[in-house]
């Protein structure tokens, strides 16, 4: 089955919510310009309260693996999902710091295979590649699709070597198009199940996990 992952969580309601609609995994935005950052002590309180099932992912822009193991550690999160600033010595840190789930994300736009995929077959490999939709001006959650068309050869490739999460843009309406385009492990959504940035909107949650469900089965 696809894995999917409910972003920019604030509150424990809209948790619980995507919990209950079967979403495999959780996210907490640590980025100060997001409209879904949340404090450590916030993502503490709400992952306590979730089950060990399911995933609880930090989210990190350009930040460094100290910092974001300490929040790792302090809000008892289970993966890392890194937008990171960009040097070989930055995608390294997290590698050798971090004993979580580590998750790296680059632009669907810039998708680079043989370089991304040495990275995923190194002694620790990364948990799975988050292809988005952002730039270095605003790295994700811009709610905005990048080029499925154009990536899809790309990603395919990848997918061989390491998961592929797909994320920017997703909705109910158009991730069946994804899954079918792109063929990802795994698909990762935040502006497009909410009802204002950072409050979820219970209906989009359950149509969105709803909509990939309906996609698996018409796979198998």
């Amino acid at each position: 089955m696809t894995w999917v992952k409910i972003c920019g969580m604030t509150n424990l309601e809209d948790a619980l919510v995507a919990v209950d609609a079967g979403a495999d995994a959780v996210g907490f935005v640590f980025y100060e310009k997001s409209p879904r950052c949340v404090t450590v002590e916030t993502a503490r309180e709400i992952v306590e309260k979730l089950p060990e099932s399911v995933e609880k992912v930090g989210v990190f822009v350009n930040e460094s693996s100290d910092r974001g193991e300490e929040v790792l550690r302090q809000a008892k999160l289970t993966a890392a999902q890194v937008y990171p600033a960009g040097s070989i010595e930055d995608w390294l840190a997290w590698y050798q710091l971090t004993d979580r789930k580590l998750m790296v994300a680059i632009s669907g736009e810039v998708l680079r295979g043989d370089f991304f995929i040495s990275l995923g077959t190194r002694e620790k490999p990364i948990s799975a590649l988050v292809v988005d939709s952002g730039s270095g001006v605003r790295p994700g959650g811009t709610g905005q699709k990048f080029d499925w068309e154009g990536a899809k050869i790309g990603i395919w490739h990848l997918g061989t070597e390491v998961p592929v999460v797909v994320a920017g843009g997703l909705t109910a309406e158009n991730v069946v198009e994804a899954i079918k385009t792109m063929r990802p492990w795994g698909v990762d959504v935040a502006s497009g199940v909410e009802a204002r940035p950072g409050k979820k909107d219970p209906e989009k949650v359950r149509a969105f996990v709803r909509a990939v469900r309906e996609a698996d089965k018409r796979a198998m």
